[in-house]
């Protein structure tokens, strides 16, 4: 039973099947942003794939992802945590975004975090490429620089494309660095893999500390051990998670954009993720998912479940520190 009466609650499947109702993260309830002060974590949508590089449609993630959202239920079978019982969550809608236009795209998306921060809001967003998390921190970031642990085959920590374009989803973690919106010495990127377009690829963010760990040291260590690392890196200062789901083999996630063979299995991803409960963190992002490219669904149902395992970890740290106080937003960033 929820610990309070005005918690939302997904709806039971056993009374609306999953097939059938609006299509809503988690099957919660959609509100509009009028609403925010009604929750504790916001589910967001954000449709844009204008910085991706190659195989564009990850502007479709958030839809399918909600679809696949439906089958899932409301207790993780492992931690035990019950999010909807620990906070107010509801399904905030979707980012109004042109499909093309990087600084009207970028500015429009940090404006709307702008709104979720001052309101104290934890959210938790669902791509998307990664340039999205750029001017998510640029809203939910003012005055603190984050720590993050990032799960990726891809460092995006590039400088530029194409001559001279410096937003794309290959540079948004060295924006992030250079805007002070991203402590790169509590950073841990996790996952990375494959082939690069120059030896010099990876300079920026070993100089600038952070912690790359390759593929093949995830597959030579073990969970307990590379969580230890990751936590200690980013300590008890505000953080946040975003997790590419091209950080996963093919096999597991192939409707993404970039995808990279020799990737991690989604348990894996998993056991890493709820390894992470406890974090101080201030919010969280699911990205490239890529629908056109996708197989059966499986790369959104991968989006959701990595949602709802994110969902689980912000949950808990709602009920252990509280909401975010809007003092904690104010100020520019570092």
């Amino acid at each position: 039973m929820p610990l309070d009466p005005s918690f939302f609650q997904p709806q039971d499947a056993a009374q609306l099947p999953r097939y059938a109702g609006l299509p809503t993260f988690m099957r919660l309830p959609m509100l509009d942003m009028a609403q925010i002060a009604e929750v504790d974590i916001a589910l967001l949508g954000i449709p844009w794939d204008a910085g991706t590089t190659h195989r564009a449609g990850a502007r479709h993630g958030p839809r399918e992802v909600r679809n696949q959202s439906a089958l899932m239920r409301k207790v993780h079978h492992v931690s035990r945590i019950a999010p909807y019982d620990l906070a107010r969550v509801a399904d905030l809608g979707d980012v109004a975004l042109p499909p093309s236009g990087i600084e009207i795209g970028l500015a429009a998306i940090e404006a709307f975090y702008r709104r979720v921060s001052e309101a104290g809001v934890r959210p938790l967003s669902v791509g998307g490429d990664h340039l999205i998390t750029l001017p998510v921190f640029r809203g939910i970031a003012r005055g603190t620089a984050l720590g993050m642990v990032h799960f990726d085959a891809h460092s995006d920590t590039n400088d530029s494309y194409f001559g001279g374009q410096k937003y794309t989803h290959g540079t948004p973690f060295r924006r992030a660095v250079e805007e002070g919106l991203l402590d790169p010495k509590r950073t841990v990127q996790i996952g990375i893999r494959g082939s690069v377009y120059d030896p010099a690829d990876l300079d920026f963010a070993l100089a600038a500390g952070i912690r790359v760990i390759p593929m093949e040291e995830v597959a030579a260590r073990s969970t307990e051990d590379l969580l230890a690392e990751a936590r200690a890196i980013v300590g008890d200062a505000p953080s946040y998670i975003s997790f590419d789901v091209d950080c996963l083999d093919p096999c597991y996630a192939p409707g993404t954009g970039t995808p990279e063979i020799g990737g991690m299995t989604t348990l894996q991803a998993q056991h890493l993720l709820r390894g992470l409960q406890g974090l101080n963190l201030v919010g969280a992002d699911v990205v490239e998912v890529s629908p056109p490219f996708d197989v059966g669904g499986v790369t959104a149902l991968v989006g959701a479940t990595m949602a709802f395992e994110l969902l689980c970890l912000l949950a808990d740290a709602h009920a252990n520190r509280g909401r975010l106080p809007a003092a904690a937003v104010e100020g520019g960033a570092a």
